[in-house]
């Protein structure tokens, strides 16, 4: 079965309140098994227009990525982030090859 993942591109706008969703977020990502992939590492855009802070995270499948998503655990935090930053957020299913 083919893994779900969440790619996530965003703006920050005030770092210090953006912390408290980063120190939160790790409790409700760890519940729904997810892994970070890429956490706003270097990075060049080389073609289009992305955002400074760039994710990728990995669950076990499609459908625990939605799951993790809409869980109301999350929905809280995506409240905690909004006054902080906006993001691009999409919830993709992995190629099985």
């Amino acid at each position: 079965m083919p893994k779900g993942y969440w790619i996530v591109n965003v703006d920050v706008h005030d770092m210090e309140g953006y912390k408290e969703y980063v120190a939160a977020n790790g409790a409700v990502f760890g519940r729904f098994g997810a892994r970070f992939l890429v956490r706003s590492g270097r990075h060049e855009v080389v073609e289009g227009q992305m955002n400074p802070r760039i994710v990728v995270l990995e669950f076990k499948d499609y459908d625990t990525a939605r799951a993790c998503y809409f869980s109301p655990e999350y929905q809280e935090l995506i409240r905690m982030r909004l006054p902080h930053g906006a993001a691009n957020l999409a919830i993709v299913e992995g190629w099985d090859g």
